[in-house]
């Protein structure tokens, strides 16, 4: 029985193209997510009393 190393090789670079692939596009995701998740943030409303601001007044 023969090893067919042809394709072994097509089949190694192959799984390689994918690894690449996968972690090109999950890099991009991430930054996506981190954008997304530095600047989504709700701005606290006028008429909410701040504690830190009022921490001797009542």
């Amino acid at each position: 029985m023969e090893i067919n190393w042809i394709l072994i090789g097509i089949v190694a670079v192959v799984v390689i193209v994918l690894i690449i692939f996968t972690t090109k596009k999950n890099q991009k995701e991430k930054k996506k997510m981190t954008d997304l998740f530095n600047n989504d943030f709700k701005k606290q409303d006028e008429d909410e009393p701040n504690p830190d601001n009022n921490a001797g007044e009542r």
